[in-house]
Parts: C-alpha cells; sequence; structure tokens
C-alpha cells in the first residue's frame, strides 16, 4: 500500500496474521503449506502478481513470494485499496473473534474506536495512508534497526567479564586438570570446573548483567561470541581446552581452508596472557598467536 511502484519479496516464517497468531483452516494442507497459501493469497489481494520461489539455503523454511508487478492499472488503484480494507478488516475480525471466545473481552474496548467498517474509503492522501494507521495498533520497524548480538559492547567491557567468569571457573572447587600427555610431557592444565548460566550469572554484578540483558541472547551469546575461551554446552559454560578440538579436515572446502589460513596468527592467545598454566598448546600448534611477535 506505500506505492503503485512498490515491489516486494517476503520469506514466510513464522505463522501469523495481521493481528496474531495464524489459526488453521484446512486439515488436508501442512500448517507450513497452509500459511504458504495464506502469503500468496495477500499477495493477490493487494493487486500483484505473486512468483513463488525456494531459496538454497539451509532452512526448512525457504519458499519466498516475489511481487514484481500489478494486476491492475494505476488509475485504480484506489478501488484496489477499498478491497485491501475489507481484506484486512476480514482478517482483523476474526481474529478478534477468536480472542472473544477465548478470554472473553469486550471488541470495542480492545480497538479503541479505531476499528474502520470493512469497506470505507481509504484516506485520499497517499503519505497520511503509509505514515499512519493501516491497522489499529500496528507499529513498523524502525528504519535502522539496533545491532544487539553483544558485537556493539565496548572491547573493554567484554574483555573484563571474560576475565572474570573464566577467573570464576579457574577458581571454583573442586578444580578440574587435565594431564597433557604430548610428548611425554606429564604437567597438568588446569581446565576449571563447568558451571550453569545461572550460577555464572549469580557471581557477576547486577549492573554487568543489567548491560548485558539490554543485547539480545544476555550473558550465552557473549560467551559463545568468546568461543576462544568459553564453550557453551547445555546450559553449562566449560573453558574450552583446545587439545580436544578436532584437527581441521583435509576434506574441507578450499575457500574455507583458505579462509582459516588467513586467519592463522591474527589475535592474541588468551590462555597464553590470562590463563595461569599459559596455553594448552605449544605455539606452533595454536591458531592464535603467543606474544604480540606472533602476530600477522
Amino acid at each position: 500500500r506505500s506505492s503503485y511502484s512498490c515491489c516486494y519479496f517476503v520469506l514466510p516464517c513464522c505463522f501469523f496474521d495481521f493481528h496474531g497468531k495464524y489459526s488453521r483452516r484446512q486439515s488436508k494442507k501442512t500448517q507450513y503449506r497452509e500459511y504458504l497459501d495464506f502469503v500468496a493469497q495477500v499477495g493477490f489481494v493487494c493487486g500483484f502478481h505473486v512468483e513463488e520461489d525456494c531459496l538454497r539455503i539451509p532452512s526448512t523454511k525457504r519458499v519466498s513470494f516475489i511481487g514484481k508487478s500489478r494486476t491492475y492499472p494505476a488509475p485504480e488503484r484506489a478501488l484496489i485499496d477499498k478491497q485491501i480494507t475489507q481484506f484486512i478488516n476480514s482478517r482483523r475480525t476474526c481474529a478478534v473473534a477468536t480472542c472473544d471466545r477465548r478470554v472473553g473481552f469486550n471488541h470495542e474496548d480492545h480497538c479503541g474506536g479505531l476499528c474502520q467498517e470493512a469497506g470505507s474509503e481509504p484516506p485520499e492522501d497517499e503519505t497520511e495512508t503509509a505514515g499512519t494507521i493501516w491497522l489499529p495498533g500496528f507499529q513498523p520497524r524502525e528504519k535502522v534497526e539496533q545491532v544487539r548480538n553483544c558485537a556493539s559492547l565496548p572491547r573493554d567491557f567484554v574483555d573484563e567479564v571474560v576475565l572474570n567468569v573464566a577467573n570464576l571457573l579457574l577458581n571454583a572447587a573442586p578444580q578440574k586438570s587435565c594431564s597433557d600427555k604430548q610428548g611425554g610431557n606429564m604437567s597438568t592444565w588446569n581446565q576449571g570446573e563447568s558451571l550453569s548460566l545461572r550460577e555464572v550469572a549469580e557471581h557477576l554484578d547486577k549492573e554487568v548483567l543489567k548491560k548485558l540483558k539490554s543485547e539480545y541472547g544476555g550473558l550465552q551469546t557473549l560467551l559463545k561470541n568468546n568461543h576462544q575461551v568459553f564453550e557453551v554446552l547445555n546450559g553449562r559454560v566449560h573453558i574450552r581446552d583446545w587439545r580436544k578440538e578436532k584437527p581441521p579436515s583435509k576434506t574441507k572446502p578450499e575457500v574455507k581452508r583458505r579462509l582459516s589460513a588467513e586467519a592463522f596468527k591474527t589475535r592474541l592467545c588468551w590462555f597464553f596472557i590470562h590463563h595461569p598454566d599459559g596455553c594448552s598448546l605449544p605455539s606452533e600448534a595454536c591458531p592464535y598467536a603467543h606474544g604480540t611477535e606472533e602476530l600477522r
């Protein structure tokens, strides 16, 4: 509805209607296929020639729809917009009726008197239509999305949290020590204890946790981002022992082998700098630099 010249691409995933979760209506189809047909129907109602394609991506939800051209001439836009309004209101009426049966709230109270009657004329000003209410309660996403995957946190803040969590695991009792028998060396390397994410969170400062909660994924995401130091499995945090890591596969694609080789020794080894026993690997086997003189 933003303009006659707009095109669209959509990759349906979660089953949602205009105003809540999508309700199944046909038992003969799978839920996914029924929802795909609904999304395609929306495109047809909006006056698009809807094309379906299957993306080559590693996902079970990979059917997409593309609308590149209209089924009607530009002068008929007002008529089609009226059709779109009726369609949206009909879907919303179904959703509200379903909610009425489930929780028994009043339709008039719910929509706050903002509901348009089905078939009402759309605003004449196209800009106003795009910028104001298309559907009561609809809030479009901001044009610029804030990155919240812990990647935008200050580096010194991340380093401090990593060091605190690592020290917590290393000092936890009883400590776990792993013998390094490579080359006959029987010295021990402290792998520390494993703790649940909740236990780790309980030992962190409240202000630190508050800052992490503002990021999607929070503490777990930050620890997984720092995979050089930590391994998070089944909700428990471990110090990563690089001696147990599988060696690079010889059958790995050329591109991945090249990227892995290019990244070799481009970052300092956290264990060489911070771990009380140093790195568990000799310098020549560690993918990270043991000192600034090894940095590439």
